[in-house]
């Protein structure tokens, strides 16, 4: 059974090294994605919901920080997961 492309998208990322990626030759996005997702779920989630085609995908698993709490319990913060897309050359996409 396949997944919704939005099931597995969660979010662009849209930091200053993000942003730098997009005006390369070959430009590259980053995305939060779904945690039990894998690159060929994220590559084709690209393609339908932004209808580009995807070169490569790029997959990290980022720790979650731990935070302290309004009392001295620390807390943490979820686990997640990036991916970083790169677009055949000519592709992009429009995230604002």
């Amino acid at each position: 059974m396949s997944k919704h492309p939005y099931q597995i998208l969660d979010r662009p990322l849209l930091t200053e090294r993000a942003t730098d990626r997009q005006t390369m030759a070959r430009p590259q996005y980053t995305f939060k994605v779904a945690v039990d997702s894998n690159k060929v779920e994220i590559r084709r989630a690209i393609e339908q919901a932004f209808n580009v085609r995807v070169v490569g995908v790029n997959t990290v698993m980022v720790k979650g920080k731990r935070k302290r709490l309004r009392t001295a319990k620390l807390g943490r913060r979820p686990d997640w997961k990036k991916a970083i897309v790169t677009l055949a050359e000519g592709d992009s996409i429009n995230l604002i």
